[in-house]
């Protein structure tokens, strides 16, 4: 580590309290410091008030959140004339025990909430929702405040008790001391000392059954159902009970009761917003026959492509981008393309770089939206930047697009969310038709993404004339083929669980490849190392000898991609270095290759053009990854340390 990463991580010890702190400062003072650096994780709200008991809901709720990823979970609920808090450090089964053992509050209005702890370690005490030390306000919050060390010494100068380390709390304080009488206008007031991002739920002991809410960054939706009104952080957590939503922009607040909901802005004036219909489904979110969301997400790639694939070729072989990008013209103009995403959406951008350099001879960059923001890009407007999101809500790339917009670039936004941040904020948008993705680590969201990447290509090689007829032709043709020979991948399932179970418990792993090998060995090793923990790196594999060659010992495992035919055999020699020093080698290669590479194991693919095989190797590595977890013992869906969405930078 630098040390830059030694000083992140005493800090993080610190604050957590796990450690002394090296340093002369105090754990405000750190605070503070983390707080200007470090990405956040999403946490899950929901809230409802009706007719009906609401602790039921919020336990149903907070489950469907469980994805998400979170250490800690709390309902809040109206009983009698006060507010009753229950909440437990853990998985949301040890708040339901909690809740059984003390017997649930039969209050008719509730907050809850699933956290991962930020400021301050898990803990009952740090979990949300957090009440006032005047006991009149309640909250639940996403985001961080980042002046909280102000407000928090403020507020103890005045005698005021802290009950957590959590930025949270301060919130709920200054709501305590501001409060007038009026919840809303009280709630206006204290955000406007708050700097920094948040989604809150907020209840008051003197306005019983009442539910408000406001947004700024973190994403907030509001409904109104047959069964009442309800709030929360992702549609899931209220897709049975509707479809039709409200999404908050920032800056508004709304005002929850069994009749209804009314919208405000800053000001407190009235504003009047329009719902959005969601065309999901309850079932969408649920296992069915499958042990884990993943696997299930897994074997419904053939019909995400094909949903995501269809509406963007037409019968006499063209390709269009649809209504959401009619105003992508001058495309001539454009001298380099930026592709911009995190994580899986950063490792589709890879491949799309290799494939639209190759269809388009453009210069293409890929980016890490949290390093491009930062970097002062050479971006104008004769750049083509194109946004990569699964949920369109991910912060570092929701800052690199409006970057991007100032610049006075083009946006074309690929997601998978209609009506999300991105979508919204984008002139040209286009959506992967993936469909509800309840698992942390992406399977059919990134093969999605992937094949948008290729129409995109086509598609601007077309306008351009950039690529001969015939070319973009076969491209198409193998892309819509493409559902077929995923498909195809499942009939060597059982094999894959064998190669798992023989390679589960190697400490370590490395995936090497060149050119598009290299960007698929990218997500393969990510899924590998986010699901089952295996410490595991992926290396483009004519860089091995330049230092990581070292590290290969006797029974080291090396997956190697050969599915570049045109580079095979220069894989293959890379291949036989690590041979001959120990490792096992896992080959990947196309059907019809087998006497062509050299392995220890091997899983065959179906062949295709070379420029959509990246699409078709990545689904045993996938199932590899799955199985090999499974055997671990790991919690599959929802992975240590990580969450679905990375909302708060």
């Amino acid at each position: 580590m630098d040390g830059y990463d030694q000083i992140r991580v005493a800090f993080i010890l610190y604050i957590s309290k796990r450690e002394p702190c090296p340093f002369n400062t105090s754990r405000v003072d750190a605070m503070a410091i983390m707080n200007e650096n470090e990405v956040l994780i999403m946490c899950g709200i929901i809230g409802y008030t009706g007719m009906q008991e609401a602790a039921p809901i919020l336990l149903d709720g907070l489950e469907r959140l469980e994805y998400r990823g979170y250490d800690s979970a709390g309902i809040a609920v109206f009983e009698s004339s006060d507010v009753e808090v229950i909440k437990a450090k853990g998985r949301l089964a040890v708040l339901r025990q909690k809740v059984e053992k003390e017997g649930h509050p039969k209050g008719v209005a509730g907050i809850g909430h699933t956290r991962w702890a930020t400021h301050g370690a898990p803990s009952d005490t740090n979990a949300h929702p957090h009440k006032g030390s005047k006991g009149i306000f309640t909250i639940v919050h996403n985001g961080i405040i980042e002046n909280y060390a102000t407000l928090r010494s403020e507020l103890e100068a005045q005698g005021i008790r802290f009950a957590s380390e959590t930025d949270t709390e301060v919130i709920v304080q200054l709501l305590d001391r501001e409060y007038n009488g009026n919840p809303l206008e009280t709630i206006v007031n204290v955000l406007k000392k708050l700097h920094g991002s948040y989604a809150l739920g907020i209840i008051c002991r003197d306005f019983p059954n009442t539910l408000y809410c406001a947004r700024k960054t973190s994403p907030l939706l509001a409904a109104v159902s047959e069964k009442g009104c309800l709030i929360a952080s992702d549609i899931t957590a209220i897709l049975p009970y509707t479809n039709e939503i409200y999404r908050l922009e920032d800056g508004e607040l709304g005002v929850l009761t069994g009749d209804g909901i009314s919208f405000y802005d800053m000001e407190c004036h009235e504003i009047t917003k329009k719902i959005n219909t969601v065309n999901l489904n309850a079932k969408a979110a649920e296992k069915g026959e499958y042990e884990h969301f993943m696997l299930k997400e897994i074997y419904e790639q053939p019909d995400a492509l094909r949903n995501t694939i269809s509406e963007h070729i037409t019968s006499d072989g063209r390709v269009t981008l649809g209504e959401g990008a009619k105003s992508l013209t001058n495309l001539e103009d454009i001298d380099r393309i930026y592709i911009v995403g995190c994580g899986s959406a950063y490792h589709a951008g890879i491949v799309g770089k290799y494939v639209m350099e190759e269809l388009l001879r453009i210069p293409v960059e890929t980016d890490i939206a949290s390093e491009l923001r930062y970097r002062n890009p050479l971006i104008n407007e004769k750049s083509l930047v194109i946004i990569i999101s699964q949920s369109g809500e991910t912060a570092d790339t929701i800052a690199a697009l409006r970057d991007a917009k100032k610049r006075g670039a083009k946006i074309l936004s690929m997601v998978n969310v209609e009506g999300s941040t991105i979508a919204r904020e984008s002139e040209n948008v286009i959506y992967t038709r993936a469909g509800v993705e309840i698992a942390v680590a992406t399977t059919k969201a990134y093969s999605s993404q992937v094949s948008l990447l290729y129409v995109i290509a086509a598609y601007i090689a077309q306008q351009l004339g950039r690529a001969d007829d015939n070319e973009i032709k076969e491209l198409l043709h193998e892309l819509a083929a493409l559902p077929e020979y995923v498909e195809k991948c499942f009939s060597n399932v059982e094999k894959i669980k064998e190669l798992a179970k023989k390679y589960y418990d190697r400490e370590h792993a490395y995936y090497i490849g060149r050119n598009l090998d290299f960007a698929s060995a990218l997500e393969a090793s990510l899924k590998l190392k986010e699901i089952s923990y295996v410490h595991s790196e992926a290396y483009a594999a004519g860089e091995l000898k330049h230092g990581t060659i070292s590290l290969v010992e006797d029974g080291t495992l090396v997956v190697a991609l050969c599915c570049c035919e045109r580079l095979l055999p220069k894989t293959v020699s890379n291949v036989e270095e690590v041979r001959a020093r120990g490792a096992s080698v896992l080959c990947v290669a196309p059907e019809g290759k087998e006497d062509s590479v050299i392995f220890d194991d091997l899983i065959t693919v179906p062949s295709s053009h070379p420029l959509i095989m990246p699409s078709i190797e990545i689904i045993p590595l996938q199932l590899f990854s799955y199985y090999a977890a499974k055997y671990r013992n790991c919690d599959i869906d929802k992975p240590r340390c990580l969450a679905k969405s990375v909302t708060v930078e």
